[in-house]
């Protein structure tokens, strides 16, 4: 019963930060670049949340469906390669120990921050055959992960602070 209800709180729990990411992606702080149908958001904070919490392949997930969903709402030719890219920005993580901030956190979202910068210029140019568009796809990509590891960071020191992780860490009885 406890497996059971492990992996349906785990399932739950990466429904809401799809979801979360789909909107605040698609919606929140959604600014156009250039002319292939990229834009700037944070929405990767919230996957970066998600790969600090739960489980690979729950993070992967998030990262896929939240980023997935919210292309095929504002930019379509992107799905394909967000859902790519999403999903390999959540490996530097780590959802283990009692923390959200951690060393291998901290140094995965720069890491993360370039698997997002190289993989979207290379999929401009697959797409768009854009390698000329280096400048306005780093550029735009640069802002785009950097703004979301400092929301990250920000959101994770809060949420340490308060003990969230392990709150929801803690076993529970029924």
């Amino acid at each position: 019963m406890h497996t059971h209800r492990s992996k349906l709180q785990k399932l739950v729990t990466a429904a809401l930060l799809a979801a979360a990411v789909t909107i605040m992606t698609a919606f929140i702080c959604h600014i156009p670049i250039g002319v292939s149908g990229g834009y700037i958001h944070f929405g990767d904070a919230i996957i970066y949340l998600a790969a600090t919490l739960l489980p690979l392949p729950y993070a992967a997930a998030v990262g896929a469906i939240g980023g997935g969903m919210a292309d095929l709402l504002t930019s379509p030719a992107w799905a394909p390669a967000t859902v790519l890219i999403k999903m390999l920005i959540v490996l530097p993580f780590t959802s283990r120990g009692d923390h959200f901030l951690c060393r291998r956190n901290v140094a995965a979202v720069f890491v993360s921050g370039l698997i997002t910068i190289v993989g979207y210029y290379l999929a401009d140019g697959i797409l768009f055959g854009g390698w000329a568009a280096l400048v306005i796809s780093v550029t735009g990509n640069l802002v785009q992960a950097a703004g979301s590891a400092a929301i990250y960071l920000v959101l994770a020191a809060a949420l340490d602070k308060v003990g969230l992780k392990r709150r929801l860490l803690a076993p529970t009885s029924v």
